[in-house]
């Protein structure tokens, strides 16, 4: 298993929050996803055997989303 924390853009609400959430959680692989609006990050925990780290950024822009790889 494998952590990927993503920089996030563009999120403005609540709403915004759980849309990012449930885009990640719908890339196959994750085990786990925390988003925090207010610091405008995403941490995930995610089998790096079934999805990367493209992957998971993808998943954010497509819902609209600004998504930059941490760390």
């Amino acid at each position: 298993m494998a952590a990927l924390h993503l920089r996030v853009t563009g999120m403005t609400c609540g709403h915004c929050q759980q849309t990012v959430e449930k885009a990640l959680r719908g890339v196959k692989g994750v085990y786990a996803v925390m988003v925090d609006l207010q610091e405008m990050k995403a941490e995930v925990d995610y089998d790096e055997n079934r999805a990367s780290a493209d992957d998971l950024k993808s998943a954010v822009e497509r819902a609209g989303y600004g998504a930059e790889v941490e760390g």
